[in-house]
């Protein structure tokens, strides 16, 4: 926390105040206070009851620290050019939820049943998280999803590994059954340590949803979603920095 602030307080110093109202919050305070709301997804009422302050100064925290943390925390994040492609990867795709907003089309995953963003994600073999993709529309298939990011390009061999809605990609994936058919006892042991494998892959995300507001539902305005899923990405992997 204290190597966050003072990277936030050198990037984007507050000016003095001259006149008018003491400030309700420092900017330490205003700091934490967005960290709590995106870690834990705290309604903005309750934080103001915590903090001690109205839920208008909630809101003006939430909406000036949120972009300045993916500003200045931007270098933390690794972009695909910044992977060892020598090294073999876990993929996987993962649904962000928000509210459904009616007049925007494409949130709705028929695989989750729920609205939100696709996000895919990579780890290593031991469950490290190396790399997040920008978000997609909720709709679009993790096939897809995966092909826009150029990831494949960047690790022609040794291929990522992924699960079977990957399969035709070039990816390491499990052996799907034939139409009619049954798997044979080879393919049976060789899905089962593919999916072995992969079990890492499942944990990353889940530790990179332990910041709730990519986990409960998004309820800020849907414009901000994306700007916030960049600031909990640079988050995670400031923390992870520290490891």
């Amino acid at each position: 926390m204290a190597a966050l602030c003072t990277i936030l307080i050198e990037t984007h110093p507050r000016p003095p105040q001259r006149t008018g109202r003491p400030r309700a919050l420092t900017t330490e305070q205003e700091i934490r206070l967005t960290l709590v709301y995106h870690r834990r997804n705290r309604t903005q009422a309750e934080l103001a009851e915590s903090f001690d302050v109205d839920q208008s100064s909630v809101s003006r925290a939430i909406c000036r620290w949120t972009p300045r943390l993916a500003e200045a925390l931007e270098d933390f994040i690794p972009t695909v050019d910044d992977l060892d492609s020598s090294r073999t990867l876990l993929v996987d795709g993962t649904l962000v939820p928000c509210w459904n907003w009616r007049d925007q089309s494409g949130l709705y995953s028929g695989k989750h049943h729920r609205t939100g963003l696709n996000l895919q994600v990579a780890c290593d073999l031991d469950g490290r998280l190396v790399w997040v993709s920008d978000p997609a529309p909720g709709s679009t298939h993790d096939a897809k999803a995966i092909r826009h990011t150029g990831l494949l390009d960047h690790f022609p061999d040794p291929p990522p590994m992924a699960d079977k809605g990957y399969t035709g990609l070039g990816m390491i994936t499990p052996e799907r059954k034939p139409a009619g058919g049954e798997l044979t006892e080879t393919q049976k042991q060789y899905n089962k340590a593919i999916n072995t494998l992969r079990a890492p892959g499942e944990r990353a995300i889940a530790n990179l949803k332990t910041w709730r507001t990519l986990h409960t539902g998004y309820r800020r305005p849907l414009h901000t979603f994306p700007e916030t899923i960049t600031a909990i990405i640079a988050l995670e992997f400031f923390k992870n920095s520290f490891a």
